[in-house]
């Protein structure tokens, strides 16, 4: 097909695929930009095409596939669109809060006396796990079957749950 061919494909069913576009993006702005993308991405692609097949279908699939990715991409690097303009802005997964260390440490002592109302038998593996030490590490430790380690350490942050909603922390 020639480039010739393809603009007259793309011309005549622009109307559809604008409708397309605007049905998936529910915006105007990036409907034009999807549209934009997918004629992009067909011009780009053209000799992949196969003549005789159905244009219309074609280059739907190609932005509907299109705007499926972009979608992925936006969630998988939390972009958002500014309302004011059409900036974007992505925000890394790692952004740290700022905290009222005041009441974080208040909220400390109260973890460590709730860690120290649980049985030692199930307070110490837990402990150990979570300073970082693997399961195995802390049967091969303590002397004790891994299963066990396994079923302490569960049983260990289920009361620890049940303490810390009853002090009020969750």
């Amino acid at each position: 097909m020639s480039t010739q061919d393809f603009y007259q494909n793309i011309d005549s069913i622009y109307t559809p695929l604008q409708s397309f576009a605007l049905g998936l993006t529910k915006n105007m702005d990036d409907a034009r930009d999807l549209f934009q993308e997918t004629v992009f991405k067909a011009l780009k692609n053209k000799d992949k095409f196969s003549i005789g097949t159905n244009f219309k279908a074609w280059i739907m699939t190609l932005m509907r596939n299109t705007f499926i990715n972009e979608y992925r991409r936006k969630k998988r690097h939390n972009v958002t669109h500014a309302a004011s303009d059409s900036f974007y802005f992505e925000s890394s997964k790692d952004n740290t809060k700022v905290t009222n260390l005041g009441t974080s440490n208040l909220e400390m002592e109260e973890l460590g006396r709730i860690m120290n109302a649980i049985d030692e038998k199930l307070r110490i593996p837990f402990q150990m796990y979570y300073s970082g030490l693997s399961y195995q590490e802390i049967s091969d430790e303590l002397g004790v079957p891994l299963g066990t380690i396994k079923s302490r350490i569960f049983f260990a942050r289920k009361e620890l749950q049940v303490l810390a909603i009853n002090a009020g922390l969750r």
